[in-house]
């Protein structure tokens, strides 16, 4: 698909809520994470198609109506930006909680018979443009083959209606448990690769380095893939008045790629710790952590939440993009 025209034509976002505005489970469509690299292409659902290509026995053409005949798979993840890649060190809570309807790639390629050798796939969107003063002629990502089995989708809905243009209208890649960057939007290609795409955004952006075990730079870097432990505190918010000697509820939202063990609430600067509870797993969603806190004293307190997998891997203190959230409150 070439030669679409873009409006705007140059990177465009939209800041999401922060932390304490997070306080529905599933996120409005006006407030989630936009954030558009090369522009917004102009599409409509009649010129749209897919092809899925590469190392399969049997390409395949989709349209819109033809994707939409299909049987429809509805899925509630947390969708998140994982920062800038120039910055990756710093966080930025860009996070959303939705739901997303449309087709399992996976039912896609059983039609396609990818070949044995076939470990990536190559997903590209229609839009197009300079990033860092860099042409790209196209926005490409990979995934590992393997991970389309985990609930992979064509999605062609946000929240029970169609994708907003700027959301990928009108279809786009959706990978829960890895970061925004992976789920394409304006999907218009799947190419099945044996080798990781040759794409500006797989090879100069969107890799973090990998540091050995003195802690220095290994020179060998990692993708961005997978969600890392994360959480935020919903409330209390920022700056807050509380009593003393009156139980506050703190709560707020836990997610990762993988299995959350517990949360756990860190009272001052050097923490005193409160175990929270987790509410049980559902699919990819965030869950909802809370906990009680009775301040003894009047003064100036920070609050932080803590995620741990059952990997062992938790939050780190700060210098990552899924660093410890910090809340400031005062007790009177």
């Amino acid at each position: 698909m070439t030669n679409v025209a873009m409006d705007p034509a140059s990177p465009y976002m939209r800041h999401p809520l922060r932390p304490h505005q997070l306080t529905d489970r599933v996120t409005r469509a006006a407030d989630t994470i936009v954030l558009c690299h090369l522009g917004i292409p102009k599409l409509s659902a009649a010129e749209w198609s897919l092809t899925i290509d590469g190392l399969v026995r049997r390409p395949l053409h989709l349209t819109f109506d033809e994707l939409i005949q299909k049987p429809r798979t509805e899925i509630h993840s947390v969708h998140e930006c994982c920062g800038s890649p120039l910055r990756p060190d710093i966080p930025t809570r860009r996070v959303c909680n939705v739901v997303w309807g449309g087709v399992r790639l996976a039912d896609l390629l059983a039609e396609c018979e990818p070949q044995l050798e076939a470990r990536f796939l190559w997903a590209m969107g229609a839009d197009h443009g300079t990033f860092e003063n860099v042409q790209c002629d196209a926005f490409v990502k990979d995934v590992p083959i393997e991970r389309i089995a985990a609930d992979v989708l064509v999605a062609y809905e946000l929240n029970g209606a169609p994708l907003p243009r700027e959301n990928g209208f009108p279809a786009r890649l959706v990978v829960p448990g890895f970061y925004g960057t992976n789920n394409v939007k304006w999907l218009w290609r799947i190419v099945l690769a044996e080798t990781r795409a040759d794409s500006p955004f797989t090879t100069r952006w969107y890799n973090d380095p990998v540091n050995g075990l003195s802690g220095h730079p290994t020179g060998e870097t990692r993708p961005v893939w997978a969600v890392a432990p994360e959480s935020v505190i919903v409330s209390p918010a920022p700056n807050q008045t509380l009593e003393a000697e009156r139980d506050t509820e703190i709560w707020g939202w836990a997610w990762a790629d993988g299995e959350i063990e517990s949360v756990d609430i860190g009272v001052g600067e050097k923490p005193e710790w409160i175990n929270a509870q987790l509410e049980p797993r559902n699919g990819h969603a965030w869950r909802r952590f809370t906990a009680t806190w009775r301040p003894r004293q009047p003064g100036e307190y920070s609050l932080s939440s803590w995620a741990k997998l059952d990997s062992g891997e938790t939050q780190p203190a700060a210098a990552a993009r899924n660093a410890v959230h910090r809340v400031p409150v005062t007790v009177i």
